[in-house]
């Protein structure tokens, strides 16, 4: 007979396949000039316009102060969905098993995947807005005359120049926290039955 938790846990798996539907991740940008934010959105496998030709404003604003173009190849964009695939297909296994213990290593193996992809996620931003270029046509200085960065927020919002950028999650990464609560509350099922027998 299946039970509960093995149909839980095998929907949290399914789940992580509706990433390639939907966006983890927003960026966008607010300035007088722009009656609306421009932005852009993240997904596991591209880069998309939040406005039609977003993405092109923001590159022509970057090459001005020397940071380098939106990319529209990107490492991350192969292994990323490699990733979600693998771990959608090893929940479903997982489920299948119906054992607490596999249940709880799916949910530890997403907990460091989803740590490494914040810190990628930060690096990305970090490099981009630290790697300028010396020939950029305009040069801004803080305070102290060195040269000013101009990397968003990891989470947030973050005044940059005459610009407010805002870095939130998007449809994709909330679909994300349910597929692993989903997993969790499979593993916590199981612990309440066997503490239930114990007694």
């Amino acid at each position: 007979m299946i039970k509960k938790s093995q149909i839980t846990m095998g929907l949290g798996a399914l789940m992580l396949l509706t990433l390639f539907c939907f966006p983890l991740w927003q960026i966008t940008l607010i300035a007088p000039q722009y009656p609306e934010p421009i932005g852009m959105n993240i997904w596991i496998n591209k880069l998309t316009d939040m406005n039609p030709n977003d993405i092109k404003n923001i590159n022509l604003m970057n090459h001005y102060i020397g940071m380098a173009p939106m990319p529209e190849n990107m490492r991350e964009f192969e292994y990323f969905p490699k990733i979600i695939i693998s771990m959608s297909i090893l929940g479903i296994l997982f489920s299948i098993i119906g054992h607490k213990n596999f249940y709880l290593t799916w949910l530890f193996i997403m907990g460091v995947l989803g740590i490494l992809g914040m810190y990628d996620f930060w690096y990305w931003q970090y490099t981009f807005g630290h790697n300028l270029s010396a020939d950029a046509a305009i040069q801004f200085v803080d305070e102290f005359n060195n040269p000013m960065t101009y990397q968003p927020p990891l989470i947030g919002e973050k005044k940059i120049l005459n610009f407010v950028a805002t870095s939130y999650p998007s449809t994709g990464s909330y679909l994300l926290f349910l597929s692993i609560a989903l997993g969790k509350y499979s593993y916590i099922n199981e612990m309440k039955k066997k503490y239930a027998k114990s007694i």
